[in-house]
């Protein structure tokens, strides 16, 4: 393609450059420059007078220095990030003179650089001009091209000065235009171009010494060859076109218009100087059409500056010169075009963002792509371009490109934003599309999975949808909301595959109970389940499984709550089968069935156990066909659940019931907790079942129930069945429970409740012995009521009084309180008992005051002890010590008590205390402790409430404490 036929953009901001100083300025526009290169921060000017000046970032002559004394420099190299410069200075009398500089090391005397080696360029001895110069950047091996057609190689060791070898490696008839050399750690390459062929030389490596080999029959012009410092491409223009030339030969090349007096590279870009257009040219019509030229303006165009991108076929920049090239380098970031009238042009190229929006500005949105990409943009900036050209095209009514940058931009746009746009009914495919993608890169949420699964059931595609939920893969989608979805659309079978693939188990069941209304595949599809995963749909839907499949529905109870629960297998057979639902509640069941049989499931045998069938139940499609694993295969082992979880579900379904908790009590491994709920839920399920029944019946539910609260390890809370009783009018068990709690005065108490004189005289007898307090509540029973009390007899009021009065049951008192309360006992009837009473106690008076004179006289004879011994003087008369039984002799000690002692026979105490009789010393000391044991106990206020709390006769109690000082009263020393 033609550059003419590029598009043309600006992507360079150009400007003079403003020189630092004077000094540098009239250098400039001397015109005395012959040579320029860059490299290490700095430019280097060779000039005709043989001098180099350095130039700074702030274009200011920062150095300068004679390199040559004759002739002009016209070739220079600066080895980047070295301080190291090579000139070549030109005399035509003289053969070129080349040099290597050490900026970095200034000789003393005169400060100029060190120069490190010195030579002479051989040509055969002909003086002709250099045309091309080229040199590695370790200046191992230079390469000089002379017009004769000459290339002379320089081997050596230049910057330590250790001697170089030269050798001409090409002649030619034809000038040389041009040499490059290409490197690589294997091989070392010199392209020579002439004007009229281009070749390859090896110079070092495998190859090297074979003649040069002609790469093509086609040369150009000085100054239009360079090579790619990036790729190493050696890049060739001619007046047709820019060619690219690699190591294994020609390469991609672009069509160029007209002669180029000067090529360069600058980043990606191909700067091409060419000169001005030649009048009557229609190739220079065309470029002025194209630039904005006329023939007034050719008058001062002295050349037209180019730079293209060969990757993307473009025209970053194009100007027309008023003054011919003279030089291009770059340095500092930019390229500089050095002109004949000594000024300087900086290109400097806009950033990413300013080129593309020249791009967006002209909609040339694939080429900004293609920009992004080559620039090394992040996905994330290209995606923003990818929707800008998606709006776009979105705008200009080709929705399919659209979607397809819209997917391309899919990691980071906002689906809203593009799902919004496609809504409209004849756009659903390209929605579809877009929601595909988004599941397919996870990237959708449920709101998404609802539109699209929406619009497939809008298209009615079933194709789509399947292929959809059957993907193969990681999961694109919510499971959850995609099974909803497949439901509110009808799609029962669709979401029964979704729901078995992915576990969930429990909306399996869902879909066949609430959508398909099959209650019997129901049940039979959680019977498949293991244990754990079976129990929360049962649970969940067991009353309405049992309000349609009662029979089934309590043996799988029964089996699960007794640990006994195996899945159940069964093959699937379509020929035999048959679904009694229609449309697509049948769809679904035969999508479980399918499922399966396809999926894995646990105990799988050919053995077959009929189900078994209670009263009332139903047969069922599963039934038919159902098989279930007895012996096969390894227990399935799991806790069975408290079985009052189960309750709930057999509300209003009693007869069940009974049967689930009959079989739960044969199970040995119930625990006590769940056998009292067991115990107690099926004593009144049998109260409930008798309620309702009449005659005979009921007295068998009746015995039923009873049979079950007796015997003594029932566990079965009294309470309980006293209440249930009581509710459900069954006197036998309020009264057998009574009598084994011992509750003996409840059942006493309901006779007397009940008038019934016989039969609480008959508890009085067969309980009595064990209950004493009956008899008191007998005495108030008796004499409750006259026709009570002649039905009962004297003879047995007599009895009771007797009872009461040997026992000691009540206070005489009490007796005549509760006798008196009403006018049914006459006195004739208690004469005997008051007789007998009053009589006893008054023989008790009289005990208790010969013991009180007793006491006293006891009393009055030690004090009047005590009075003689203090007012009388006391005889001794002991003619014998107790201590050593010998006769008493003096020194002797004589004690009140009349006992006297030698003195040597009595142990005198350490603490010089006043010794005492050792005869009486003992019972002294009892007496002591007596006291003090009396004196301790007045403090314990405790002993006294709990001695009264257990003592029978408290008054006794009472007199007792009081005589030991617990009220505080003096006792006699």
């Amino acid at each position: 393609m033609a550059l003419l036929l590029w598009k043309a953009f600006d992507f360079f901001e150009v400007s003079q450059v403003k020189l630092g100083d004077d000094e540098t300025r009239s250098f400039f526009e001397n015109n005395e420059i012959s040579s320029v290169c860059s490299g290490s921060d700095s430019l280097f000017l060779g000039s005709d007078n043989g001098y180099v000046r350095i130039i700074g970032p702030s274009w200011k002559i920062v150095r300068s220095f004679q390199a040559h004394e004759t002739g002009r420099i016209t070739h220079m190299r600066q080895v980047e990030g070295t301080s190291l410069l090579v000139t070549v200075s030109e005399d035509l009398s003289n053969e070129p003179v080349l040099k290597v500089w050490a900026l970095d090391k200034p000789v003393k005397k005169t400060g100029l650089p060190t120069c490190l080696s010195t030579l002479n360029i051989h040509n055969g001895r002909k003086q002709f001009p250099i045309s091309s110069f080229t040199a590695l950047d370790d200046l191992s091996q230079l390469a000089v091209g002379f017009a004769n057609g000459a290339v002379t190689v320089i081997r050596g060791d230049l910057i330590h000065d250790r001697g170089t070898k030269q050798r001409i490696v090409y002649e030619s008839e034809e000038p040389i235009t041009g040499v490059e050399f290409v490197a690589n750690p294997k091989l070392i390459t010199l392209f020579v171009a002439t004007t009229s062929k281009l070749l390859r030389l090896v110079i070092s490596g495998k190859g090297q010494g074979q003649p040069p080999r002609t790469i093509e029959d086609a040369g150009c012009a000085a100054g239009c060859m360079t090579v790619n410092s990036k790729t190493d491409d050696i890049i060739v223009v001619r007046d047709d076109a820019v060619y690219y030339y690699t190591l294994e030969g020609r390469g991609l090349c672009f069509a160029n218009d007209g002669a180029t007096s000067l090529v360069s590279t600058f980043q990606n870009y191909v700067a091409l100087v060419s000169p001005p257009p030649i009048s009557g040219s229609g190739g220079s019509d065309s470029i002025r059409r194209r630039f904005g030229g006329t023939n007034t303006e050719s008058l001062f165009n002295a050349a037209r500056f180019t730079m293209v991108d060969p990757t993307l076929q473009l025209v970053a920049h194009s100007e027309s010169l008023i003054s011919q090239v003279k030089a291009i380098f770059q340095i500092w970031g930019d390229l500089f075009i050095l002109t004949q009238d000594g000024k300087v042009n900086r290109y400097h190229e806009k950033s990413l963002q300013q080129r593309l929006e020249l791009l967006y500005q002209r909609n040339l949105f694939p080429l900004a792509i293609n920009l992004a990409q080559k620039s090394g943009m992040d996905l994330q900036q290209q995606n923003v371009i990818y929707r800008k050209y998606g709006d776009h095209l979105y705008q200009k009514g080709d929705f399919d490109s659209a979607m397809s940058q819209y997917i391309k931009a899919i990691d980071n746009t906002e689906p809203s934003q593009v799902i919004r746009k496609f809504l409209d009914t004849q756009r659903i495919h390209n929605l579809i599309e877009y929601l595909e993608e988004l599941h397919e890169r996870h990237k959708a949420t449920s709101d998404h999975t609802t539109l699209l699964l929406n619009c497939y059931a809008k298209l009615k595609d079933v194709e789509k949808l399947e292929k959809f939920i059957k993907s193969e893969g990681d999961l694109k989608f919510d499971v959850d909301t995609a099974i909803t979805m497949c439901r509110q659309g009808g799609y029962f079978e669709q979401a029964a595959y979704l729901a078995t693939k992915h576990g969930e188990n429990d909306l399996v069941v869902d879909i066949l109970i609430e959508d398909s209304k099959n209650y019997a595949e129901a049940l039979d599809f959680i019977w498949h389940l293991d244990a754990e995963t079976a129990y929360p749909s049962l649970m969940k839907y067991a009353r309405v499984l049992l309000e349609n499949c009662p029979s089934d529905t309590t043996r799988i109870f029964i089996d699960y709550y007794t640990g006994k629960y195996k899945p159940r297998v069964h093959p699937i057979s379509e020929e035999t089968q048959t679904i009694s639902s229609g449309g697509f509640a049948a769809g679904a069941a035969i999508a479980v069935q399918n499922l399966t049989s396809l999926l894995p499931l646990p105990y799988m045998n050919t053995s077959a156990v009929p189900t078994p069938t209670g009263q009332g139940s139903q047969p069922t499609v599963s039934d038919a066909g159902a098989v279930i694993e007895p012996d096969g295969g390894a227990d399935q082992k799991y806790n069975p659940p408290p079985p009052r979880t189960a309750f709930s579900s057999f509300i209003d379904h009693s007869d069940e019931f009974i049967v689930f908790l009959e079989a739960c009590l044969k199970d040995d491994s119930l625990k006590e907790s769940d056998k009292v709920d067991i115990y107690t839920t099926l004593f009144e399920m049998y109260l409930h079942k008798a309620s309702e029944r009449k005659g005979m019946q009921r007295e068998e539910w009746e015995l039923k129930a009873k049979k079950l609260i007796e015997g003594r390890e029932v566990p079965i809370e009294n309470s309980n069945v006293l209440l249930l009783s009581h509710l459900s009018d069954f006197r036998d068990g309020t009264t057998l429970v009574k009598e084994q709690s011992g509750l003996l005065f409840d059942i006493f108490r309901s006779y007397t409740s009940a008038k019934d004189t016989r039969g609480a005289i008959k508890a009085l007898r067969k309980y009595g012995p064990n209950e004493p307090q009956l008899y008191p509540a007998a005495l108030a029973y008796f004499t409750s009521d006259a026709r009570i009390l002649e039905e009962a007899g004297p003879e047995e009021l007599a009895n009771v009084l007797d009872k009461i009065d040997h026992d000691g049951l009540m206070a005489p008192l009490q007796v005549i309180q509760t006798l008196g309360s009403n006018a049914v006992a006459t006195m004739g009837m208690i004469k005997p008992y008051l007789h007998e009473t009053i009589t006893r106690e008054r023989r008790e008076i009289a005990a208790n005051r010969r013991q009180i004179n007793s006491f006293r006289k006891e009393t009055e004879s030690k004090r009047a002890e005590m009075a003689e011994l203090g007012a009388r003087p006391a005889v001794f008369q002991a003619q014998r010590c107790p201590g050593c039984g010998g006769l008493l002799e003096l020194p002797a000690v004589h004690f009140l008590c009349k006992h006297s002692f030698h003195q040597r026979c009595l142990k005198q105490s350490d603490d010089g205390a006043d010794v005492e009789c050792p005869v009486c010393a003992v019972n002294n000391a009892a007496v002591r402790a007596m006291k003090r044991g009396q004196d301790e106990r007045a403090d314990r206020h405790d002993l006294f409430r709990d001695a009264l709390e257990k003592g029978d006769d408290r008054f006794k109690t009472v007199a007792q404490w009081f005589g030991q000082g617990v009220m505080g009263a003096g006792t006699a020393e």
